[in-house]
């Protein structure tokens, strides 16, 4: 950790140790606050300068600690400034404690949460920056979410400070002022309860659901725009309730949805059904780490109180044995099954005409245009083949096209060069390394498993290596 954020995690410490310490909570409690009002509006009439700064300066302080007594502070500054002058410091100091709290996270926690959690949040990240003022406005006009609880998830995020600090500035006015115009009348509050009551948290409640209902309106608003050019070609009636494109495994848990509650499904898959889940990727690949491993454990016998045995075997069994697997799972993926559902299953391309409209190039060389209330776009992907000059002379197999191939191989590849760190190539790697293969892994990053921890990344790397596997990055 750098000196910088040590000392201040050390006088952040100091601080909140010397408030327990020194008991100084014994002033930010409602008894002293009413037992103390008549001096402190003497105080105020005296040098009003004066204790607007020193009230300022301790609410700015208590804010950005997080330490408890903010609502006894919002309730003397309506008890001692007036709602006017009040409201005025409340909102401003809670605003710049809140953000300091913020800024503070930020400053020691952020950079270590991001490096070690990137991945996992880059969905919430790019969440915060399309709608991060939307949710924090509507926190903040909750109560009862700890506001010390928002400063802080707020600050591992990637919103700016300035959208913080204007979005707080708002978000916390209506409680502000409603506190401090309770603290107006202190003498008639005998609890924090007094002022919130049911109903109260409940029009906070729905003033947090608010911006909430008015985004749905907005996407409401800004769908209705988008489709506005379409409008002339709305289909007054519709073939189908759903159209599907891909049978894979997106696709395929679309339509049998659907067909469940009975809605009128077509399914467009141009190729095999069950796409890369059945045919290329889970269930492939799988079956081979598990004779890869088979093997592994032969030579690492002693481990287990048995002796190590040199695996014999036929490749072409073992990749007979993945198209067995295969072969056994396919039925639950098979069109005669999706069709006895209630599902119509197309056989051939699909092509999006409109939002309601779709052209179905069958591979039997007809066509089909239907219509549709919605479409579902599950068409899936195919492995990336870099542009590597002489690659297409020399050839080469994709984590698609090696079943087949390999499939017709009596011998297992006695060398074998695997492109790309990711998952699958990982997987990959270390099954045919552990078959007997010589294999040497390249990643043109700086570390295989880029998507993941460096520590997942650095035990994957390891692993591999000591089942034989050369691994090359920054290649």
């Amino acid at each position: 950790m750098k000196l910088s954020k040590a000392l201040l995690l050390a006088g952040i410490g100091v601080a909140v140790v010397l408030f327990f310490a020194l008991d100084l909570g014994r002033f930010l409690s409602l008894a002293y606050l009413k037992e103390s009002q008549a001096s402190f509006a003497a105080l105020y009439a005296q040098s009003p300068r004066f204790v607007r700064g020193a009230y300022f300066a301790a609410y700015v302080a208590v804010a950005s600690l997080s330490l408890p007594g903010a609502a006894i502070l919002t309730l003397a500054g309506g008890g001692v400034l007036g709602l006017g002058w009040g409201l005025l410091l409340v909102s401003f100091a809670s605003t710049l404690g809140a953000t300091v709290s913020f800024l503070m996270a930020r400053f020691v926690l952020q950079a270590s949460v991001q490096a070690r959690f990137g991945n996992r949040l880059a969905e919430i990240n790019r969440g915060v920056e399309r709608d991060g003022p939307l949710y924090l406005f509507s926190l903040r006009l909750i109560p009862v979410v700890p506001f010390f609880v928002i400063n802080l998830l707020m600050g591992l995020t990637k919103m700016k400070a300035v959208t913080f600090f204007w979005v707080s500035q708002l978000g916390m006015l209506a409680g502000t002022a409603v506190y401090v115009n309770a603290g107006t009348q202190l003498a008639q509050i005998q609890s924090l309860r007094d002022i919130v009551s049911p109903g109260l948290l409940g029009s906070f409640v729905l003033l947090g659901l608010f911006p909430l209902v008015a985004r749905k309106v907005m996407d409401a608003v800004q769908r209705r725009k988008v489709y506005a050019r379409w409008n002339n070609v709305r289909p007054q009636t519709f073939d189908r309730n759903l159209i599907v494109i891909g049978g894979g495994a997106g696709g395929l848990v679309s339509a049998y949805i659907a067909a469940v509650v009975k809605a009128k499904v077509t399914l467009v898959e141009a190729h095999k059904m069950g796409g890369d889940c059945l045919n290329y990727g889970c269930v492939p690949s799988k079956a081979l780490i598990k004779s890869a491993k088979l093997a592994h454990q032969m030579r690492q016998g002693a481990r287990y109180g048995l002796s190590n045995t040199t695996p014999a075997f036929r490749f072409k069994a073992v990749m007979q044995r993945i198209h067995d697997v295969i072969a056994a799972i396919e039925p639950h993926d098979s069109v005669a099954r999706y069709t006895g559902l209630g599902v119509e299953v197309l056989q051939g391309y699909a092509k999006i005409i409109n939002p309601w409209t779709v052209e179905i190039a069958l591979n039997d060389g007809g066509k089909q245009i239907l219509t549709t209330r919605s479409i579902v776009i599950a068409a899936g992907a195919r492995p990336f083949v870099p542009p590597l000059p002489g690659l297409d002379a020399v050839g080469y197999v994709t984590s698609d096209t090696l079943w087949d191939t390999f499939a017709r191989l009596d011998d297992v590849p006695k060398r074998l060069v695997v492109l790309g760190g990711g998952p699958i190539g990982c997987e990959l790697a270390q099954a045919f390394a552990r078959l007997g293969s010589a294999v040497t892994q390249i990643e043109m990053g700086l570390r295989i498993m880029v998507r993941e921890d460096e520590e997942v990344s650095a035990l994957a790397a390891a692993a591999l290596q000591a089942d034989g596997v050369q691994v090359l990055t920054g290649h």
